[in-house]
């Protein structure tokens, strides 16, 4: 029965080892580009996602590949251990998780120890098993890919371990008490990409125990040690969109940094090129346009591509168009005579109004007639400034003062006055010229002032 189990455990660990190294050798994603959706900027800050989770079962057995012939029950029956974890990749290549194991141990002694030997078989239930691990990911550095399909791995960490053993003497089973004690677990495995984020877990553990009497039997000066062979799932846990820091190739993004800056390089010196030929090109067409833009032909002092009015006489003044500058009229004074203000007296004498209205009465037409006559025949120009009494609100006032003015210089204009020549505002009651107290001062105040200029 031995020979049989080393020859198992021999098969395995090889197999183990095989997966190990081809892990770096050939099970990797090839960079088809120089960059791809799992591409991460080097030194990038929460680019990944760094803790997972992770459930598994698989076999518990009291023999290992260590020292087979110093087990205390040489014949194992391997049961059934299960267990999880939660991991932070701290590094790329290093992460530290914590463990949790609980399942069966079980184990006989060989015929020929048995003929000899008290105990023919014992069986260890393990409570639990908690521990921290510190593990190590191989084979995920690799300058041509971006990541790998498998991750190759050791493990090593300390915990705490607490078991109840069964020991069977001649058909008769003893439990002993619940032991619990510190525990070193080693381990190697290799886990496959399933999914972004998903990866199968392949592992096997042998857990150094600090004690003898895991199988419930003390015997001889070696602490016992058990081993798990287990197969499992591990979640990432972040957002999808992020890579996996375990399997990502951190070398890789390096080199496909230093490409994608090498691409970028070469497109920027194209592009300052065609700018340059660009530039170049106008600066030619530029100089072919210069020389039309210093030809005169009419000596006016403006270019013949602006000149707006080709062929103006030697010396005449012109604007920024080449166009002739109108000749200045020269400056005809008028002065004021006294019989000149004399007709606007009788205007303003004669002006009347209906009440509260900006009606002109008939018998103010004649004087008006005369000033039109004059500003007709002189060209002064007339300032109308309407004013009012204080009975009303300022508001009405000041309508009706405006609406006066307004009126007699519609009068004034369809008489021929240029309306341009005469402007007319409206004051209200401000600026009074005899009481309000009374009727006549009222009617006074209430009044169109006539000034020519």
């Amino acid at each position: 029965m031995t020979i049989i189990m080393k020859s198992k455990f021999k098969k395995a660990t090889l197999l183990l080892t095989g997966i190990m190294v081809g892990g770096k050798l050939f099970a990797q994603t090839p960079d088809s580009s120089v960059m791809n959706k799992d591409y991460v900027k080097p030194f990038s800050d929460n680019a990944f996602r760094t803790f997972s989770i992770g459930f598994e079962g698989g076999v518990l057995s009291p023999l290992t590949f260590l020292s087979p012939n110093k087990q205390d029950f040489k014949s194992p029956h391997e049961q059934i251990g299960y267990g999880g974890f939660i991991k932070e990749q701290i590094l790329p290549s290093f992460g530290l998780q914590a463990n949790f194991l609980m399942g069966k141990d079980a184990g006989a002694v060989t015929p020929i120890d048995q003929a000899t030997g008290t105990y023919t078989s014992f069986k260890t239930k393990i409570n639990y098993a908690v521990d921290l691990s510190a593990n190590f990911t191989l084979a995920n550095i690799n300058w041509r890919h971006n990541q790998t399909f498998l991750q190759p791995y050791l493990s090593i960490g300390g915990g705490v371990i607490s078991y109840t053993p069964t020991l069977t003497q001649n058909g008769i089973a003893t439990t002993y008490d619940r032991s619990r004690e510190f525990y070193i677990p080693v381990g190697a495995g290799v886990k496959v990409d399933l999914a972004k984020g998903i990866n199968l877990d392949l592992g096997y553990q042998i857990n150094f125990v600090n004690a003898d009497n895991f199988d419930g039997l003390n015997l001889g000066t070696t602490n016992d040690h058990f081993s798990y062979a287990h197969v499992g799932l591990e979640f990432a846990l972040g957002a999808c969109s992020k890579p996996q820091m375990a399997t990502h190739n951190p070398v890789s993004s390096m080199r496909t940094e230093y490409l994608m800056n090498d691409r970028r390089l070469k497109i920027q010196l194209d592009r300052e090129k065609a700018e340059n030929d660009q530039l170049r090109s106008d600066l030619n067409t530029t100089n072919s346009n210069l020389a039309k833009l210093t030809v005169d032909s009419d000596g006016d002092g403006v270019s013949d591509v602006f000149d707006k009015c080709p062929n103006t006489p030697t010396g005449t003044a012109v604007d920024g168009s080449g166009c002739p500058l109108p000749v200045k009229k020269p400056d005809v004074k008028v002065y004021i005579t006294k019989e000149d203000k004399e007709v606007v007296n009788e205007a303003v004498k004669n002006l009347e109004f209906d009440f509260g209205k900006s009606t002109i009465r008939v018998h103010s037409d004649s004087s008006l007639n005369k000033l039109a006559t004059l500003l007709v025949n002189k060209g002064f120009n007339l300032k109308l400034a309407g004013y009012t009494d204080n009975v009303g609100s300022v508001a009405a006032n000041l309508k009706l003062s405006k609406d006066r003015a307004s009126a007699v210089k519609t009068y004034l204009a369809q008489q021929g006055v240029d309306p341009a020549k005469i402007t007319a505002e409206g004051y209200g009651k401000a600026n009074p010229i005899a009481t309000n107290k009374t009727d006549a001062g009222r009617q006074i105040n209430r009044r169109v002032e006539f000034s020519i200029y």
